[in-house]
């Protein structure tokens, strides 16, 4: 036999192996999908950094996360190394660039395992609710539903939840087998009424109590709008409505599914708080509002509402603009609804006036995953984290952005099967429950760094923003929010009694 035909038959021979072995994996969902050219993948990624430097772009660069952000949450979840070396490579004295002061004597203690931070307040207290509770993690999983997201990622984010003590919300696709890993839920409620549907497309109660009675619900979240699409309706067409996704929805297989821009049970202020009271009433749990955040008279509104009343939302879900777990038009992605931050003030100052923002839980997501935006959010008055994207990257995700096109290549936001099988969620849900933890152990490093107890316990002299002309400025007068609501006499001793009890 010639030579050459022997070495060809050795090659054919070691990537049939390399493909078996690829195929039968479960380490790494881009190999199960694409055996042996899939380790082109991370040839270059390995190679990256050389390239970069040389040709394409900076760490800072690209977006919606940096590559060092990425890095950050990838090699947290996988619980490698994530310090950076030879100094940072971002400019810190540009406009808005964020610093932490650190105390002259910090906290010197050990970080517990798992890093636990309980939420700085009992959800459900203010309306004396029979489910109250205080949030054991004061990072969670955001909305994210069966459907937009694959069975395995879906899987993945309920056993992380489970792994790390967090919660996890559901998103408005219902309760589906994959939600049901031991992960305790938030079940999300959007115009479609998904997983409490009457027949007809209304909200039904009924149907709404046999889905929260399925699993271990911990409250209830109605979406009025979210980051991604705000004030836009939905269409999940019939292609995508398989039996599983119909059971789990309440609707029928194979039929186009709308979901209105707007909520058929209510359409003012009165009505809204009438809807989450009767919701609350059936379900004894803690009932919240998710929304982006566009017109301020209608915070203002609620606020004084709620004042008034003394009954309302036990939580309040503020979704910055640059959300983006769900696909939706160009011009809403970009240009409809405020950015978090600001977003933030224009809630949060309502309750504030009314003397509600320390009875009110405040939650905060858009884009918030990462330590530094994540203990500005605390620090400027938000109790609990909602991570989406973050939590993604953690489950495999390669910000490929194909989330709209159903052709994910890492299985997460699919419903494909070849490109599902490749997201292995036993293993990915570990890396999902170490990320919560390694941000969750990066906010209580920087709060002992500065000598707090707990993020919730970090002053507002403790943060500073670069504004113009390269003065410093508290991140509090930044962004027009009073300090002394945020930090109101008594949360100290009460949260170190909290922590003390463990």
């Amino acid at each position: 036999m010639a030579w050459w035909l022997i070495v060809l038959l050795m090659i054919g021979g070691g990537l049939l192996i390399v493909a078996a072995h690829d195929v039968f994996q479960r380490k790494h969902a881009i190999l199960r999908t694409f055996p042996v050219v899939g380790h082109l993948r991370f040839l270059l990624e390995k190679a990256g950094p050389e390239l970069r430097q040389y040709i394409v772009a900076d760490n800072e660069e690209e977006r919606p996360f940096s590559r060092d952000e990425r890095r950050w949450v990838y090699a947290t979840a996988k619980q490698q190394n994530p310090y950076f070396g030879f100094g940072t490579d971002t400019d810190v004295d540009v406009t808005g660039h964020l610093t932490f002061r650190h105390s002259a004597f910090p906290i010197a203690r050990a970080i517990e395992s798992g890093a636990p931070i309980p939420c700085a307040k009992t959800l459900g207290a203010w309306r004396n609710r029979a489910g109250a509770f205080r949030p054991a993690s004061i990072v969670n999983i955001s909305a994210m539903s069966f459907g937009s997201l694959s069975g395995a990622a879906i899987r993945a984010l309920n056993e992380g939840a489970l792994h790390s003590g967090s919660l996890h919300n559901t998103g408005e696709g219902g309760i589906s087998q994959h939600h049901l890993c031991g992960g305790d839920l938030v079940f999300q409620i959007g115009t479609g009424y998904f997983g409490a549907r009457a027949d007809d497309g209304t909200f039904s109660l009924d149907r709404m109590l046999e889905t929260v009675a399925k699993g271990p619900v911990k409250a209830i979240e109605l979406k009025l709008s979210q980051g991604a699409k705000p004030g836009m309706g939905g269409l999940l067409p019939a292609a995508k409505v398989t039996k599983e996704i119909a059971a789990a929805r309440g609707v029928p297989v194979g039929r186009d599914v709308a979901s209105p821009n707007g909520h058929s049970a209510f359409d003012d202020i009165l009505g809204l708080v009438d809807f989450v009271e009767q919701l609350a009433d059936a379900s004894g749990l803690p009932v919240g509002i998710k929304s982006a955040v566009g017109q301020d008279s209608f915070w203002v509104d609620l606020a004084r509402h709620m004042a008034d009343s003394g009954r309302g939302p036990d939580f309040i879900t503020i979704d910055g603009g640059e959300g983006g777990t769900g696909a939706g038009p160009l011009v809403f992605t970009d240009h409809v609804a405020l950015p978090f931050f600001h977003a933030l003030g224009s809630v949060y100052r309502p309750f504030c006036d009314v003397g509600l923002s320390g009875d009110v839980v405040f939650v905060g997501s858009g884009k918030l995953g990462l330590p530094p935006q994540a203990m500005l959010a605390v620090n400027l008055g938000v109790d609990i984290i909602n991570v989406g994207r973050e939590a993604m990257l953690a489950a495999g995700c390669i910000q490929a952005q194909k989330c709209h096109t159903g052709h994910c290549p890492t299985g997460v936001a699919t419903q494909a099967t070849w490109f599902e099988r490749g997201l292995d969620p036993t293993s990915k849900g570990v890396r999902v429950g170490h990320y919560i933890e390694g941000l969750r152990r990066e906010l209580l490093r920087l709060s002992y760094a500065c000598g707090a107890e707990h993020p919730a316990l970090l002053g507002p002299d403790a943060i500073s923003m670069v504004c113009a002309g390269h003065e410093m400025q508290r991140a509090h007068d930044w962004y027009g929010i009073n300090p002394t609501h945020t930090h109101p006499a008594g949360r100290r001793d009460e949260l170190l009694d909290v922590l003390a009890d463990g």
